[in-house]
């Protein structure tokens, strides 16, 4: 393998900021060079002061005094526009270094039309104001989802004020802050001083929902799901994976961690659990990985002396300083740890020290990570191999797999071996097993073909088809050079292929020690069927780049006894995908490619949540990462490498299958490759379906297999890298409510020039009848996506 495959010295790249609540303003860029001294990114400013703060609750108290109601919305007071003294901001140098946040006091949410009035506008002036300073990315505080006892419905005009907030800062970076989950226990109540605890009593009775007893896993992200384009906060105890893996395929642009996120180990050092360890790791696999935020974990050091010597956090830490808390503090040592002074320790950065030491503790990439980078969420358009000719260059990446070839070489060796102990008898006068590879490209699997034959020590009539007029040139080469004209290269079409053949056997000699060309005029040549065929024409989706029309073209010179096709069958799978980024990207192409959505993509399915999970005997209603089991387990305690934990199971289904041996004619029309399948997918979570995730498993030779399906693959052909997934996009995507049936119909057609897909995905929820009888009710359903402008052409 490449050398440069091997060695990898590849470390992510963590972008790490500072936030204090209480900073003092303004961030000079003194302030912004000693935290990059400290080795910080970036740090954080408000866009406006205390006194900004007051003057607004001022205002905001005389409004209540005079009783402002809904009816009564021209008298809602206007706040002025900021003077010197509201904001610390000024447009310089260093503005574009820092990350603003909008003030966390206001409630844009609030049922209490006073208060969500003054919160957008304060809004509205922080950012016009941002903006006008050059500051390119600004925070804001998420959606309030409870108020008082109540559940408030606040998130559609959070979502309006946010989308108005953009069309102010049109260059601007707009990003909503959310913790990882809504718990209601755990949320506190209003503080004094946020325009929150001014909502008045009338408005929060009018709500009829009251604030629940137990968390709701995925109530933030559904009103993040309302908004689009989040930072997240991070509890010190993640919660279930599901939650986990829905927050991954989002678009996250910051991780917020404040102290509380920390534990604290015997040596009274902050540490991460494995979890969030392990969480960590998997955000920073993405393409665009998210920055950290360290909110609250002490000052910038060496303000106050410009000459003191500060260390910098690189990251080498010793093993008891980053040792793993086995207990929580008790609550003697949790009152003496770091709170922001170096009583007790040298490190004045311990706990920017400690993600430094992670960003130095990353796992290397996988071989698949190695050979990917770049492709993630990628969308590329498959090939039309049967039309185009493809280049050297295209060919080269597929032959950078081993994996692949290896087993094609084990399927090759294997039917060698059983046709010579079985005694079959061979289709070459002579005796030799006639082998051909049909779609031969620039000659990996002739190679591993002569490979085999040498390793079993049974001799092989071997030809190379391949249509290519390019790669033909070389595959000639291959054979003077590299095969010892061992080989009978052929250019030409496998379809229309007339197979091998050889002179009247009285002037014969081996067809194989010259090259042959369809151009020679042989004169009455003699055509013998082939005994072994071996192709590589799958796609990522199996049969998408057309592997059953061409081999309906030459399976027909296939010995009828014992022919033997590699590969012998394959199956297409197919489960429903989360795939937020993906929509994204195909709805900015369709405004100049209007077929973008209705294009079925290849693309190395990254960041995304599986929607269906396959139920195990062992499963319960939560997978909680506290109780994951075998590859699923997270690291140990004593562990310093924290692997990615993988979510239960997904639900991966068959459609359809092909399978291939001989036969006895060349169809005389495509119908019979036709396919239709109707799959049902159940959903435990909500969540949003934005397409389908498309895979396929391969059987070479019975008990040699390779597959592409995440739940075979590393059993089959572990580290294979030749196919990415296929995706089949929805236009619109698909809301699903909690325990709903996603239903998928897919159909595979053809109208004798091309091939195409379409596909077609219903929701369904139960209703519950009187009785106690359930009945299935369609929830929605999407247009029927169709490839046919885009089919692969025969």
């Amino acid at each position: 393998m490449d050398t440069s495959m091997q060695d990898d010295s590849w470390m992510p790249t963590f972008y790490v900021g500072q936030y204090e609540t209480d900073r003092a303003l303004p961030v000079t860029s003194t302030v912004l060079y000693q935290a990059h001294d400290c080795n910080y990114d970036m740090l954080t400013t408000p866009i406006t002061t205390p006194f900004f703060r007051h003057r607004v609750q001022e205002l905001v108290t005389q409004a209540l005094q005079d009783n402002i109601d809904e009816d009564n919305q021209a008298s809602i007071p206007t706040i002025s526009p900021l003077s010197l003294p509201d904001t610390p901001l000024t447009p310089g140098d260093i503005t574009s270094q820092l990350l603003a946040f909008v003030s966390p006091w206001i409630d844009i949410c609030s049922p209490d039309p006073l208060i969500s009035n003054i919160s957008r506008q304060v809004l509205y002036l922080e950012i016009a104001y941002a903006a006008f300073c050059g500051i390119e990315y600004v925070f804001i505080p998420g959606p309030k989802l409870y108020h008082g006892d109540a559940v408030t419905h606040g998130t559609p005009q959070y979502a309006r004020a946010v989308q108005e907030a953009l069309s102010i800062g049109s260059h601007l970076s707009i990003h909503i802050t959310f913790p990882m989950i809504a718990d209601p226990i755990e949320e506190p109540r209003a503080e004094m001083g946020n325009l929150a605890s001014q909502t008045r009593p009338e408005y929060i009775d009018e709500v009829d929902e009251l604030r629940p007893q137990k968390p709701d896993m995925f109530g933030t992200w559904d009103a993040w799901n309302t908004i689009r384009t989040v930072s997240l906060s991070l509890p010190k105890e993640l919660p279930p994976l599901s939650v986990q893996s829905r927050w991954y395929s989002e678009p996250i642009k910051l991780l917020a961690m404040t102290p509380d996120t920390f534990s604290y180990n015997k040596h009274n050092k902050p540490v991460l659990s494995d979890p969030l360890k392990s969480f960590i790791t998997r955000l920073m696999r993405v393409k665009i990985t998210p920055w950290i935020l360290l909110c609250d974990v002490g000052p910038i050091p060496g303000l106050d002396d410009p000459e003191a010597k500060i260390s910098v956090s690189d990251g080498f830490l010793s093993p008891d300083t980053v040792a793993d808390a086995a207990t929580s503090p008790t609550p003697a040592k949790a009152a003496g740890r770091f709170q922001g002074t170096s009583r007790h320790t040298d490190d004045l950065t311990p706990h920017l020290s400690y993600i430094r030491w992670l960003q130095r503790r990353q796992p290397p990439r996988t071989i698949v990570e190695k050979y990917g980078s770049g492709y993630q969420d990628y969308l590329q358009v498959p090939l039309q191999p049967l039309t185009d000719n493809l280049e050297s260059m295209t060919y080269e990446v597929f032959e950078k797999d081993p994996v692949k070839y290896d087993l094609y070489e084990l399927a090759v060796r294997q039917a060698l071996r059983d046709w010579r102990d079985e005694g079959k008898p061979t289709s070459n006068p002579d005796g030799r097993v006639v082998v051909t590879i049909a779609g031969a490209g620039r000659g990996p699997l002739v190679t591993r073909a002569l490979r085999a034959s040498k390793a079993e020590n049974v001799a092989i009539d071997l030809w190379a088809v391949e249509k290519n007029p390019n790669a033909y040139v070389l595959l000639q080469r291959h054979n003077k050079e590299d095969w010892d004209r061992t080989v009978t290269v052929v250019q030409s079409d496998m379809r229309s292929w007339k197979g091998p053949s050889h002179h009247d056997p009285s002037t014969f000699t081996l067809p194989n020690s010259t090259i042959h060309q369809p151009s020679d005029a042989s004169s009455n040549p003699t055509h013998y069927p082939i005994d072994i065929l071996i192709s590589e024409l799958l796609g990522s989706f199996a049969d998408n780049e057309l592997s059953p029309e061409c081999l309906d073209g030459i399976l027909h010179l296939l010995a009828p006894t014992c022919g033997i096709s590699i590969p012998r069958a394959y199956t297409a799978f197919l489960t429903p995908i989360a795939a937020p980024k993906l929509h994204a990207d195909l709805s900015s192409r369709n405004s100049w490619d209007p077929t973008a959505s209705d294009t079925p993509a290849v693309v190395w399915l990254h960041a995304i949540d599986y929607l269906s999970l396959a139920a195990k005997p062992s499963d319960t209603s939560e997978d909680n990462s506290s109780n994951l089991k075998g590859k699923n387990k997270a690291p140990p305690a004593d562990s310093t490498t924290p692997t990615p934990p993988i979510p239960s199971s997904p639900l991966i289904l068959p459609t359809w299958s092909f399978h291939h041996g001989p036969q006895s004619s060349v169809p005389s029309s495509n119908t019979h490759n036709t396919r239709h399948a109707r799959l049902s997918f159940r959903t435990r979570h909500r969540g949003v379906c934005h397409g389908l995730g498309g895979y396929f498993e391969a059987v070479l030779y019975p008990g040699i297999e390779l597959s592409t399906n995440p739940e075979t693959m590393e059993r089959k052909s572990a580290g294979m890298i030749s196919w990415f997934p296929i995706f089949f996009p929805l236009r619109t995507p698909l809301y699903l409510p909690d325990h709903s049936l996603l239903v998928v119909n897919i159909w595979r057609q053809t109208d004798g020039r091309k091939v195409w897909y379409e596909w077609m995905v219903e929701v369904f929820g139960y209703n519950l009848l009187l009785g106690g009888e359930t009945r299935l009710v369609r929830l929605g359903g999407g247009e029927v996506g169709s490839s046919v402008k885009n089919g692969c052409m025969m």
